[in-house]
């Protein structure tokens, strides 16, 4: 069971994406800000995709998405946000990013697009 775990601060949005991911088969954890993103990854469970949004408390997304490469390099991280972001805008962030989900979500795209993540990278 792959296992992602969802880093935003938006209730809604992190309840609604958690829901539909677990119903596809996924095991999630959730987080709201960049000190309990640290705590899960310190547990010493990794997790196969780390979504991390861009507008999260404390810190921005993508220092947040450089310190999670750091902490966990096999973890597929994508960013998220309701900005739109390029492919070119990705790759010039330089934060190990695998890709980009725009929100609103599409729930049924994000698991799509997480397996097409998890199947690329095996």
């Amino acid at each position: 069971m792959p296992s992602v775990l969802i880093v935003d601060n938006e209730s809604t949005q992190r309840r609604s994406l958690a829901l539909a991911l677990r119903l596809e088969g996924f095991q999630v954890t959730l987080a709201t800000s960049s000190d309990e993103v640290k705590r899960h990854l310190a547990d010493a469970q990794g997790y196969d995709v780390v979504m991390v949004d861009l507008m999260i408390p404390e810190l921005n997304g993508l220092d947040l998405a450089r310190e999670i490469r750091r902490a966990a390099p096999r973890a597929r991280i994508i960013l998220t946000s309701a900005y739109p972001l390029s492919q070119r805008q990705l790759e010039r962030t330089e934060c190990g990013a695998s890709g980009f989900v725009p929100k609103p979500y599409e729930l049924d795209e994000v698991s799509r697009y997480l397996r097409s993540k998890l199947t690329a990278a095996a």
